[in-house]
């Protein structure tokens, strides 16, 4: 289109922007809100930004690596009697949805932590409801895949029932430490 080039230009410089930007938005607010922390919530508060942002990269790595490559290959590949010609905003913004989208999927496990947290959720119950979470995985899936064929849907489903195990491990630790809190608040005199 005429103006493909400028919009490109622009929502790469504003994508650009926000991810330069970011930290050091985050560190003026982590420098706001830390003098008002005792030290057990500062530990807290950055083990959660750490894993947060490790998850997210994690997940922005497996969609780069392993499902970039193969959707791609799959959407180029079904091509018909015509030639596809891809415009450079249209493999920008797919990339872009691709990505984001994978690296929320993958926040999955501190998602499980909080609700674990505010007694929403608990191990056992995430065992018990273990086949309706794999169908709410695979509907999700069906909607965020790009492609209509059927091994996407399952490369994107198994990592997030892979994330769903490891939420309920976490869910398992949580419920650990408030019982431990719960038994050392009655002990105490």
């Amino acid at each position: 289109s005429p103006t493909g080039y400028i919009n490109m230009v622009i929502t790469m410089g504003i994508y650009i922007g926000v991810v330069l930007a970011l930290p050091v938005v985050l560190y003026q607010v982590w420098l706001f809100i830390a003098p008002g922390l005792y030290k057990h919530e500062r530990r807290a508060v950055s083990t959660f930004i750490f894993s947060s942002l490790f998850l997210f990269l994690a997940g922005l790595s497996f969609g780069y690596y392993v499902m970039l490559p193969y959707i791609l290959n799959f959407l180029i590949g079904f091509q018909g009697p015509f030639k596809p010609l891809i415009s450079i905003n249209e493999y920008f913004d797919f990339i872009l949805i691709v990505l984001l989208g994978l690296g929320l999927i993958f926040e999955m496990p501190v998602l499980i932590f909080f609700l674990a947290l505010f007694n929403i959720v608990t191990p056992a119950f995430l065992w018990k409801n273990l086949r309706y979470a794999i169908l709410i995985i695979a509907v999700v899936a069906a909607i965020i895949t790009p492609t209509p064929d059927a091994m996407t849907m399952l490369v994107f489903m198994a990592p997030m029932v892979g994330l769903y195990f490891v939420g309920i491990g976490v869910a398992a630790l949580v419920v650990r430490k408030k019982k431990k809190a719960a038994i050392a608040h009655e002990e105490a005199p």
